[in-house]
């Protein structure tokens, strides 16, 4: 179904499959990945945070929002994956202990003296090779990061800080991801890449584990607060990789109701609703040059492995215009009274975004209604980047009008 309207909105409704155990997110896998990010320095929980009053203003029960800006002073979430995925590379390269793995052994002189020849490579919009570069710093390796046609110089700027060799080309995401995988392969680098295609799932398998600490952190902020499981998850969308990690660590909730998951992505790079919609069961690709201000999700190639877990489980995949995102970054940054502000970016508000229009604009009502969003639903959000690309964040609050939210 396609909507026009104060923006463009298609979605896809599926009816999520009978639950199985997802075993690589399974209990003890999200235990050991949480173990390991807590021995990280700096490690902290990010804040899970009660919008009370514009639930109210909405007609829904609650609305939480995870906020990733403020991991490891990064202003996204996307170490998490990359630490646990380098942390388990290197265990297996330079033969550790298979025992739990701790960030301590990095300090050994033994181990230093090898990681300083290591070389990590990645393709990133900004967030995730941030994270690589930062991780790679903190253990003493090498990092080179390819940004793909129209990188932001903030996000550039970031990477190249955190002492990462970085690299600008002009190629769209996935062709850049390819361009990376043969200079890896060349120059026998190592590839860190948070996507899956056949014959490299390893290592975004790893990635995918990492994310779940955000998730994991997040039930149980809800359980010490002794607040309502959440009935609807947004998710924003780029290769899938954190969608899946979040949706299957619920599906392995096995004693809870399964919350609805709304997949969201930008209509030039909706690659996982294309999938969804074609509805044969295969991950499908989009072609382009993906432009978006969503730059964080601007990828044409789902993530094989965590595509199986959105084809099965989610209730719903939405493809949408940028206008969506700009209403959730000036909602945030302007809530309604009670409410504390938070900063977002262009590919964290989406979600928050899509609630309040679902919620609030006649055009979509259907959508509010086979959604089953009404005064009994908890919505969990997850706000995965703050103020990345501050030059357009700024444009867009300036161009806050209280009647746009």
């Amino acid at each position: 179904m396609k909507i026009e309207g104060n923006g463009n909105l298609s979605i896809h409704y599926h009816s999520p499959e009978e639950r199985t155990e997802i075993g690589y997110l399974n209990c003890t896998a999200v235990k050991e990945v949480r173990n390991y990010h807590s021995s990280l320095p700096g490690y902290s929980k990010t804040p899970l945070i009660s919008l009370t009053e514009l639930a109210k203003n909405l007609g829904v029960k609650a609305i939480y929002v995870k906020d990733e800006s403020h991991r490891f002073g990064l202003n996204a979430f996307k170490s998490l994956g990359v630490s646990f995925a380098i942390g388990k590379i290197l265990q297996e390269e330079l033969d550790l202990s298979s025992g739990n793995l701790s960030f301590d052994v990095f300090q050994d002189p033994a181990i230093l003296g090898k990681v300083k020849n290591v070389t990590f490579v990645s393709v990133t919009a900004g967030n995730h090779g941030r994270g690589l570069a930062w991780f790679a710093r903190k253990i003493g390796a090498k990092s080179v990061i390819f940004l793909p046609q129209n990188a932001v110089k903030a996000r550039v700027d970031a990477i190249r800080r955190e002492g990462a060799e970085v690299k600008v080309i002009n190629l769209n995401y996935d062709a850049a991801v390819q361009a990376a995988s043969d200079l890896a392969e060349k120059n026998g680098w190592i590839l860190v890449q948070d996507t899956a295609w056949e014959g490299y799932e390893d290592i975004p398998t790893r990635i995918t584990q990492g994310y779940s600490t955000m998730s994991s952190e997040a039930l149980e902020q809800l359980d010490q607060l002794e607040e309502d499981y959440p009935t609807h998850v947004f998710l924003q969308a780029g290769v899938g990789s954190m969608a899946g990690s979040v949706v299957g660590h619920f599906v392995n909730q096995q004693s809870k109701l399964l919350p609805k998951f709304i997949i969201a992505e930008p209509e030039n790079a909706a690659c996982i609703y294309k999938s969804a919609n074609v509805n044969d069961g295969k991950p499908h690709g989009v072609s382009g040059t993906h432009s978006t201000m969503m730059a964080g999700l601007a990828c044409g190639e789902p993530n094989i492995n965590t595509w199986e877990i959105l084809r099965d489980y989610a209730s719903a995949y939405i493809s949408c215009s940028d206008s969506f995102s700009a209403k959730g970054m000036r909602r945030f940054s302007n809530p309604i009274q009670g409410d504390p502000a938070i900063v977002s970016g262009e590919s964290g508000a989406v979600g928050l975004g899509l609630t309040e229009s679902i919620m609030t604009d006649e055009s979509l009502i259907d959508i509010k209604d086979n959604l089953k969003l009404n005064d009994q639903s908890v919505v969990l959000l997850f706000n995965t980047e703050g103020n990345t690309d501050p030059e357009n964040y700024n444009k867009i609050l300036e161009r806050y009008n209280k009647e746009d939210i």
